[in-house]
């Protein structure tokens, strides 16, 4: 036993002196993996640890982290007083760690640990929240060889929702309650990226313009008929029956959210232009003038494109205008792991070139494709303002871990898109063959 202990004291001074001078995540993982070759569920936990190397140990992942995010303003403080980085009068960012089993379950897992310990309030930041997590998409934190065999994987196989499945993944996210939602989004309740003609333009404002865009885009006309997956609370199919005398049939699986779209239906006088469905996508049948997917396709997964390619072949009429609009990526790659596992389960962001799946086999045509991650940014820039403005609400209706996991969601969001991790596409498309397409962009840029 003596000699267990003192084969870890010594992997714990090795990982100290790599984390100080080398900053690669290869050698940090090889001395992660040394640390833990006693079981990973006690290494967690770190309680077979006498303390003086628990400590020890402690203070070595602090140095590594702090190496790795590379601020000269981050400070980070253990449970026992210890600190690495700038001095507390210095610190532009305090990080702080309230036991002695934080700083394991970072080394493990950092990706997945992060957002669990700030949620539990284990990890505690003081300084911008949103400025901390821009500094860990631009120097990703990768302590050992789980994280460094997810993070290889690149973006997810090519999973496939079966339909219950789907509908309990959208459930998870969006029936926490229309009331939380009601405190921090638009009076229109639109939970995607909203369009700032102006940067000046207030939240409601840009949320319209944003429906306006999507509408011009598919150059609705009095009468036709729209098809529309994943409605969310109904803003969109709203709005192009009041503004454009559309006929719309919505679906989506979150039952709060279609209750919810049905009462506006009828408040608005539209009920009869507008049709709710509670059910999966897959199950839509008729034909259709327009298409439109606003903020769905993030919970297909990349296997379910062909399939909803199909869904939107059988459905668009020879003629018709069809426009998805995601979150996306530049380059094919996961999604953070904490927000596919805790916020958005089982949610891909997908690049260009996975979406083709949805269009070239089906003989589909991009006609345009339009980047609005600032506009995104600006988006959420807000959804966090009003979340926080209204935190003591948000408190007495959600447990205080939910509470904390939305905001570091959010933040983490506006973040993303601020580096550029994450865009924001809008693609319209059409049958191939279809001549009936404009001629010009003129009347979507007004000259």
């Amino acid at each position: 036993m003596r000699e267990s202990a003192m084969a870890t004291e010594q992997a714990a001074d090795k990982f100290a002196e790599e984390g100080a001078t080398d900053g690669s995540p290869g050698r940090a993982g090889s001395a992660v993996q040394r640390l833990t070759d006693v079981p990973r569920q006690r290494a967690r936990h770190a309680s077979f640890l006498p303390k003086a190397i628990a400590d020890r140990m402690g203070i070595a992942i602090a140095r590594r982290l702090h190496s790795r995010l590379g601020s000269a303003g981050l400070r980070i403080e253990l449970h026992d007083g210890n600190a690495v980085g700038a001095p507390r009068a210095e610190a532009t960012a305090v990080l702080r760690l309230t036991d002695a089993t934080a700083p394991f379950a970072l080394a493990l897992d950092p990706e997945l640990a992060f957002g669990d310990l700030y949620s539990a309030g284990r990890l505690q930041l003081t300084g911008s929240l949103v400025d901390f997590l821009c500094l860990t998409h631009q120097n990703p934190v990768d302590f050992g060889l789980r994280a460094r065999v997810l993070r290889s994987a690149g973006a997810p196989a090519a999973w496939r929702q079966a339909l219950g499945r789907a509908t309990g993944n959208a459930r998870h996210h969006y029936d926490v309650g229309n009331d939380f939602y009601a405190l921090w989004l638009d009076e229109r309740m639109v939970y995607t990226c909203a369009y700032f003609a102006r940067p000046e333009m207030s939240l409601e404002e840009a949320q319209v313009a944003k429906l306006d865009l999507v509408c011009r885009k598919l150059r609705l006309r009095p009468d036709q008929s729209v098809l529309e997956f994943g409605s969310g609370w109904g803003a969109l199919a709203l709005h192009m029956a009041r503004a454009y005398g559309a006929r719309v049939r919505a679906f989506n699986v979150s039952l709060e959210q279609v209750e919810w779209a049905r009462e506006q239906a009828e408040k608005q006088g539209v009920a009869a232009r507008v049709e709710f469905v509670l059910d999966d996508y897959r199950n839509a049948s008729g034909r259709f003038d327009a298409f439109a997917s606003v903020g769905m396709l993030e919970h297909v997964g990349p296997g379910n494109y062909e399939e909803l390619g199909r869904v939107i072949e059988r459905s668009l009429a020879p003629e018709g205008l069809g426009l998805i609009h995601t979150i996306g990526r530049s380059q094919p790659y996961r999604l953070n792991r904490w927000i596919t596992t805790r916020i958005f389960p089982n949610a891909h962001a997908p690049s260009l070139s996975e979406l083709m799946p949805i269009f070239e086999p089906r003989d589909f045509a991009v006609l345009d494709v339009e980047n609005l991650r600032l506009h995104y940014a600006l988006t959420v820039e807000h959804w966090l303002a009003r979340y926080r403005k209204n935190r003591r609400l948000i408190d007495e209706q959600v447990p205080a871990e939910t509470a904390r996991a939305f905001e570091l969601y959010l933040a983490g969001t506006l973040a993303a898109f601020r580096v550029a991790t994450l865009c924001l596409y809008q693609v319209v498309f059409s049958r191939a063959r279809n001549d009936a397409v404009p001629w010009t962009r003129a009347d979507l840029l007004g000259v």
